[in-house]
């Protein structure tokens, strides 16, 4: 136990596992206060072509918060065929799931994959306190990344049924809130709003595509059809 202690501490592994266990100490404290947390909150902004349809498996490409998605799932298909639009770093973290699951669900899995092959891969060649060991710390993302995306598919499923089981009661239309970023024409982003005292975030866009400034004070007035996608205005429009 002492020697597994002192590999876990060693100058190549101690990153990796203070970090872990700042996710540990995060998931207990989400657990056990419900505080939201939003230390990695970060916005995607894509344009929607017009003439597309606007589904489920297109809303993690929109302006949104990545910690707050739970109800996306992106097709490797769709990812291909709108490449054009994403920057490479968009596409990296639709393909690896840190989009389509809450983002610190699936950086926690990383996180914790990373750990596991830098500790065996340093231990076993006892190289976790010289500069070989940095071979395990670096290489060790790859394989880390892969791992989270195959063990994290399953989950999928759950967090959209789960999502989409819990928005379906809300009453949402007339709900107010304010707008973070500026959207116009096809643009999808964020909203917040508070039902019984909880934040609710949900994918919303402009009414007739007009443009709604940032910080703007807005009003859920209607739903797509059959989609997660609500219609909003500016409050007394």
């Amino acid at each position: 136990m002492k020697e597994l202690f002192d590999i876990a501490i060693s100058i190549v592994n101690l990153p990796l596992t203070i970090l872990f266990g700042l996710l540990i100490l995060y998931w207990v404290l989400t657990t056990l206060t419900g505080i939201d947390l939003d230390f990695f909150d970060a916005d995607i902004d894509v344009d929607i072509d017009t003439d597309m349809d606007i589904d489920s498996e297109f809303d993690a490409r929109t302006n949104l918060d990545i910690q707050d998605v739970s109800n996306t799932e992106v097709k490797r298909e769709d990812i291909i065929r709108r490449r054009g639009k994403l920057n490479f770093f968009q596409v990296f973290l639709i393909y690896f799931n840190f989009v389509g699951l809450p983002f610190m669900f699936t950086f926690s899995f990383f996180v914790l994959f990373w750990w596991a092959i830098t500790m065996a891969g340093t231990s076993i060649t006892h190289s976790y306190n010289n500069d070989f060991g940095f071979l395990f710390f670096f290489g060790g993302i790859i394989p880390a990344l892969f791992m989270t995306k195959i063990c994290t598919i399953p989950f999928k499923k759950f967090f959209t049924n789960f999502n989409n089981k819990g928005e379906s009661t809300l009453e949402l239309l007339g709900r107010q809130g304010v707008l973070q970023s500026t959207i116009s024409g096809e643009k999808v982003t964020t909203l917040e709003v508070i039902i019984q005292s909880d934040p609710i975030k949900v994918m919303v866009k402009s009414k007739n595509g007009v443009e709604i400034p940032a910080n703007t004070t807005v009003e859920i007035i209607n739903q797509v059809k059959n989609k997660q996608l609500y219609i909003i205005q500016p409050l007394n429009y």
